[in-house]
């Protein structure tokens, strides 16, 4: 399995996905009147799963609801300006995350070629 290979690279890659589309659901539901806006605390679910829990099971449980600082007055706790805060810090995240992947993709290809 990849992530064996890559250990908690490839987790933090499955749950930097997830969160991703958490978050632009939530940017999408910015003006829909009730919706709750949720984000995952990717330390502990990144933790749960170096500790063996399954990574869907790990974000699920490591998935909260956002505070927000002024709710609006229809329910909704989307604060769009955050979201694009956390949807901004999380893709840099990924692409760290892919790029030393990919360098170990590389690295491993070098090695059977005898390079």
């Amino acid at each position: 399995m990849p992530q064996d290979l890559f250990g908690i690279h490839g987790k933090a890659l499955e749950l930097r996905s997830q969160r991703m589309g958490l978050i632009a659901s939530n940017i999408a539901n910015a003006a829909t009147p009730g919706y709750k806006a949720k984000d995952i605390d990717f330390a502990a679910a990144l933790g749960a799963a170096q500790n063996g829990t399954a990574l869907k099971t790990a974000a699920e449980h490591a998935t909260r609801y956002r505070v927000p600082v002024m709710p609006a007055l229809d329910g909704n706790t989307v604060e769009l300006p955050n979201e694009q805060l956390a949807f901004s810090e999380n893709a840099v995240g990924y692409s760290t995350t892919l790029e030393f992947i990919r360098g170990r993709v590389d690295t491993l290809k070098r090695a059977l070629r005898g390079d």
